[in-house]
């Protein structure tokens, strides 16, 4: 059927009736090869609470991230080295704690990439460390005055996931915040190479264009290690260096944004012009699911939002469809065409081929305000309705129809339609003609195999409990951290304590003895959060075993108001013990604001029962069940997390944690 705002243009001559000419022709040459779509779980810890939800839910949440023709149906999928520091939501284990250590069944990142491979066993798996464990640094925050060292430690990395959990990583990730180090590549390349790693591929810099691209054009070495330039928030544009080197480019880190509607603009926006305008062939979200606290740092930045693993709730965002009209209807491998570009009045449009007659053309009018990106700034531009016509050529003039799926975002009415169905689009002559509008996107594809995936809707939002207990009484646990506790500096893992007959055989225990290599802000003590955010009188106790005579410390908290990159800065009502006999109550972690303080008797190598207590402004502590202080004047913050950590990184075990909230 004829649109009827066409119908129009046949008898009246007006604006709106004209109609914008494009050609979509594979005989003119072909453009890049489509590397795919992905997100990023880490930098940091950004998956932390998926793994703690009950099924049948985890398992939906990673169909619809994952599973082919379903959800996102994501290409690749690239996650954390982890490297014991915090990255910006909170700390990932290192498989490396120390130097003579080697465990690589630490954290969730295995589990997810297995995860996503059982769906896809095509999607491309990256890794990129962060940050590293102090003992890389040998004392420095630096990681690469012993590339050697740094070299070994990321290849025995890639070793580790192929040994122990048959996981193939394709490509790995050279990132650092200071500089670049052409020297610590060239050596990674040689130490894969030496270790019959040669299929592993190298991301460089995994932060900016420059100045990799130039060095890359000056020393013919380098060129050959690095196989992608990765850039992180490239507001969709190259540079002419990085094209000088006939590379792979690669939006390596991108999107970073509020996942709603707007989010869902800039992600559509940014997938189709990050080729347009910078040619680059893959687009990686930070980050694949928002599942950390949302309180803490860019909350809600993930392609859909899974924070209540107590509820079960999670909430399939519109970012998750953007994707969907790419990723169900290409893979990696297929080809653009030459011919793509911008809209006459506003908007995009790409075109793909997998070369043997199939085609599929995205097509995005995204407006400034509905597609703005936390980073970088976006010039202004403008969007306005628009007719268009595409006539097909070359391999696709034969084609007579083409499948429809559409979003319409409608901000005015606020009833967004996502990945909806429409009817084919009959061809005449090889063309078709569309009238499209403001904040859409259209694909128009051969294939028949798109699908809008479902689940029975998951139960409704729920606060944290207000009463919780673990005494972390776990033989085998199938992750090493507790569940819902959130580690911001120093890593908190279980432990059996096989020095102790005694009921405190199966503990959390604080395992980061050094200051780790990191780019972000770690505190000066560990501390790892849990709870509700909104808190306000509450009781926290928790069993405590120092294991540094004279200089060590523990403390439990509430009312912790930050955590993150601003951890250093955390307030809230923190109530220590010493292993030198003292105590101290105060407002802050770093332990300069003192409320309250005193004896307590307290050594190390000896089980203490600590007991906190807040309600309004007054606190109480109890010690092995007996009042230590009382009546501390606490002025704020008025909220915040419950806590457990260490006066610094060492090593101390913790158990029998409980809350009861008001």
């Amino acid at each position: 059927m004829i649109p009827f705002i066409l119908l129009l243009c046949r008898f009246f001559t007006i604006a709106l009736c004209v109609t914008d000419q494009y050609v979509l022709d594979d005989k003119v040459g072909l453009g890049r090869v489509f590397d795919g779509i992905g997100g990023l779980s880490g930098g940091g810890a950004t998956s932390r609470l998926l793994v703690n939800y009950a099924e049948p839910y985890r398992s939906q949440i990673l169909d619809y991230l994952f599973k082919p023709n379903f959800g996102a149906s994501l290409h690749i999928l690239k996650v954390e080295i982890g490297g014991d520091a915090q990255t910006t939501d909170g700390t990932e284990p290192s498989h490396m704690h120390y130097e003579n250590d080697e465990n690589f069944f630490r954290g969730y990142e295995w589990w997810l990439m297995k995860e996503a491979k059982k769906r896809n066993p095509n999607i491309t798996l990256i890794g990129l460390p962060w940050a590293f464990p102090g003992w890389v640094g040998h004392g420095k925050n630096w990681p690469y005055d012993y590339p050697d060292i740094t070299a070994t430690y990321v290849v025995s990395w890639i070793i580790g996931a192929k040994q122990y959990h048959d996981l193939d990583i394709n490509y790995v990730g050279i990132w650092n915040e200071r500089n670049f180090d052409s020297k610590y590549i060239k050596l990674l390349r040689y130490t894969l190479d030496k270790s019959g790693l040669e299929s592993v591929r190298i991301i460089a810099s995994d932060n900016q264009w420059e100045p990799i691209s130039l060095f890359m054009l000056l020393d013919q070495e380098l060129r050959r290690a690095v196989d992608v330039i990765g850039a992180h928030y490239p507001g969709t544009t190259t540079v002419l260096e990085a094209l000088k080197t006939q590379k792979k480019l690669w939006s390596s880190e991108d999107y970073s944004t509020f996942n709603d509607e707007v989010g869902g603009g800039c992600w559509a926006r940014i997938l189709n012009q990050n080729y347009v305008n910078g040619l680059m062939t893959a687009t990686i979200s930070w980050n694949l699911v928002a599942s950390y606290y949302g309180e803490l740092p860019f909350g809600r930045d993930g392609l859909m939002t899974a924070q209540e693993p107590w509820s079960g709730s999670y909430a399939v965002e519109s970012p998750i469809w953007i994707s969907a009209h790419t990723t169900q209807f290409t893979q990696p491998g297929w080809t653009y065409l030459q011919t793509v570009g911008h809209l006459a009045h506003g908007g995009s449009y790409v075109a793909l081929t997998n070369g043997k007659g199939d085609l599929t053309v995205v097509i995005e009018t995204m407006t400034h305000d509905h597609s703005v990106c936390v980073r970088p700034p976006l010039p202004a531009f403008k969007v306005t309705s628009q007719n268009t016509t595409f006539q097909l050529k070359g391999s696709f003039a034969s084609l007579t129809q083409l499948q429809v799926w559409r979003s319409r975002f409608n901000f005015k009415t606020q009833k967004p339609t996502f990945f909806e169905k429409l009817s084919p689009l009959k061809l005449s002559d090889g063309s078709f003609t569309l009238n499209l509008g403001e904040d859409e996107v259209y694909t128009l594809t051969s294939l028949t195999s798109g699908l809008k995936g479902s689940f029975p809707d998951p139960p409704p939002s729920a606060p944290f409990p207000t009463t919780y207990k673990d005494d972390f009484n776990v033989a085998n646990p199938p992750f090493t951290e507790a569940p819902d506790f959130a580690d911001q500096t120093g890593v908190f893992e279980y432990h059996i304590n096989l020095t102790d007959p005694g009921p405190h055989v199966f503990t959390l225990r604080q395992v980061v003895t050094q200051r780790p290599v990191t780019w972000a802000t770690d505190a000066d003590q560990t501390i790892s959060v849990i709870g509700n955010y909104k808190w306000e009188n509450l009781t926290v106790s928790c069993d405590v075993f120092m294991e540094t005579v004279k200089t060590g410390g523990v403390f439990i908290a509430a009312r912790v108001d930050k955590g993150g990159q601003s951890v250093r800065s955390a307030k809230g009502l923190f109530y220590w013990i010493f292993s030198d006999g003292s105590y101290k109550v105060t407002n802050d972690l770093a332990g300069q604001t003192v409320l309250a303080e005193g004896l307590s008797g307290t050594r190390a190598f000896g089980w203490h029962t600590l007991t906190l207590s807040i309600k309004g402004q007054y606190a109480t502590g109890l010690l092995n069940g007996y009042p230590l202080w009382k009546n501390a004047v606490v002025l704020g913050p008025k909220n915040g997390w419950a806590a457990i950590g260490t006066k610094s990184f060492e090593l101390a075990q913790f158990d029998n944690f409980a809350v009861m909230a008001e």
